[in-house]
């Protein structure tokens, strides 16, 4: 999704034009998240820009978008721009513990004070 809203309308207020943005980020959210997995993917994994135009965007974390739309509504802008773009993601193994890691503080000689 590559979008630019517009939040500034004559007859509809600033802050129901930036719910409608959210709302609509968070729809396109869902609906990707729906989509089949390809063969060997563990989920899908988003690219995130955000910015008042599209030049000016710049790469923000999927769970900050909604903040981000939020903090508009303090800046005063006319319009942000919002690109979301789905990839697929892979999860990555945790590291093995060592054996001094694991029995650093064994739960059985633990007294509390």
């Amino acid at each position: 999704m590559k979008k630019t809203f517009n939040l500034t309308h004559p007859k509809i207020k600033t802050d129901r034009l930036i719910e409608a943005v959210k709302a609509d980020v968070n729809k396109y959210l869902k609906r990707e998240r729906r989509r089949e997995l390809p063969e060997g993917v563990d989920f899908w994994d988003f690219t995130c820009k955000f910015g008042p135009t599209a030049k000016e965007a710049k790469g923000v974390h999927v769970a900050e978008v909604g903040k981000c739309i939020d903090a508009v509504k303090e800046e005063t802008w006319e319009s942000c721009y919002v690109e979301i773009l789905a990839k697929p993601g892979r999860r990555k193994k945790k590291p093995q513990q060592t054996n001094t890691e694991s029995n650093a503080q064994p739960a059985s000689e633990y007294t509390p004070r």
